[in-house]
């Protein structure tokens, strides 16, 4: 089963690098719209600026109407760039600038995550010592509960 879902995880990890990078981005719709440019002007038989314009407006979807494929091939080029562009790259550059317009300033780091274990497990000796010396039974911490999902069961624990 893992070989059959190698490939995906390939093309989501590629996805994953693509989707981080605004130079990748934008160098690939670029590339995009000259490439289909010069598809379109092969299949059409128009010239280069007109080609790339066509790219330009049919990328972004906007259909000015002033140029269209006439034939099955500059169809299909259409119809290819056009679904690549609504479900493939705008999706991928509003994701990448929402994320950044998203980002929590007020988390934590992993540095300081790390310090505050370190301090509550420093907090929780002490209180076991204390509690000893006093004679005093601490209730037992509560046991993590295994939850079911995707990758296998995985543990949560509960919070107070």
């Amino acid at each position: 089963m893992d070989l059959l879902l190698l490939p995906f995880r390939w093309i989501y990890r590629g996805l994953v690098w693509f989707a981080n990078s605004p130079r990748t981005l934008i160098t690939s719709y670029l590339l995009m719209i000259v490439v289909a440019g010069v598809l379109y002007s092969q299949a059409e038989q128009k010239g280069a600026a007109d080609s790339v314009w066509w790219a330009v407006v049919t990328a972004s979807t906007v259909g000015y109407g002033d140029i269209s494929p006439t034939t099955f091939a500059g169809r299909f080029l259409a119809a290819l760039l056009i679904s690549t562009m609504v479900l493939l790259v705008i999706p991928l550059i509003t994701a990448h600038f929402a994320s950044r317009l998203i980002v929590d300033d007020d988390a934590f780091e992993h540095a300081e995550q790390e310090e505050l274990k370190a301090d509550v497990r420093r907090l929780r000796a002490l209180v076991e010592e204390m509690a000893a010396r006093q004679g005093v039974v601490l209730p037992e911490p509560p046991r993590p509960t295994p939850e079911a999902g995707p990758g296998g069961p995985r543990v949560r624990r509960r919070r107070r």
